[in-house]
């Protein structure tokens, strides 16, 4: 796709104009595989916890800063899909201008001008996913599975890439497969691959691979936009 191919700030809109319609993997019925379902969302719920009360006291100390440094609420809200489409409103602490999207739903971009300085160092160090624990405890999300998306970026993808809503046969995650390798630099094409790669082979060796790449990806602040 030759808009997204040059990795500048893109409109929903501009996922539109290509012509080429991208086929992926069907996968078809996944196998339940309830014991790994029951464990995943035990220890979902067990370090969700865990980390929500430890970082109680960064997050009170983040809020007044990232207020001061964006003008805007420090918490903010926005509706993704999670499994089989059901909608919920993700949490993260702002990183963006309160105005970031007048011009409409963007793509975050490398060098995006539209984080603040403060934000840099959130999105750098991953610090802006932190609410996410409370979307990880009450079963919205896992720490493991395919970055949740916007309604309209999936609307947009669906015009070019057949299969892409396959993401949401499972519930998203906070990091995932696709994002330890390449994440934000990648196009919706080619993290889908990944992620229909994690959703096939799923487990929870395969889950803590990811959280293990994840650490090292956010200790060398790659990908983070």
């Amino acid at each position: 796709m030759a808009v997204a191919a040059q990795k500048e700030k893109l409109l929903v809109s501009d996922f539109t104009d290509n012509q080429t319609i991208i086929v992926t993997e069907k996968l078809g019925k996944l196998p339940p595989k309830r014991g790994y379902r029951f464990c995943k969302r035990v220890l979902d719920f067990l370090f969700a916890l865990i980390l929500l009360v430890i970082l109680t006291l960064p997050l009170l100390i983040l809020a007044p800063i990232v207020w001061i440094d964006t003008k805007g609420s420090p918490i903010y809200r926005q509706k993704r899909l999670g499994l089989n489409g059901k909608p919920f409103t993700l949490l993260k602490i702002r990183s963006m201008r309160a105005d970031a999207e007048k011009d409409g739903i963007q793509w975050a971009a490398t060098d995006d001008p539209r984080i603040t300085r403060f934000g840099k160092i959130l999105r750098a160090t991953r610090m802006d996913e932190l609410p996410q624990m409370w979307n990880i405890l009450i079963g919205q999300m896992s720490f493991v599975g395919p970055r949740p998306e916007r309604p309209e970026f999936y609307d947009a993808f669906d015009t070019y890439i057949d299969g892409f809503r396959q993401r949401l046969l499972v519930k998203p995650g906070l990091t995932g497969h696709a994002q330890v390798n390449g994440g934000y630099d990648l196009l919706p094409e080619e993290k889908i691959v990944y992620d229909l790669e994690y959703i096939k082979n799923r487990s929870l060796k395969f889950d803590f691979k990811c959280i293990w790449e994840t650490i090292a990806v956010v200790l060398g602040k790659k990908g983070a936009h």
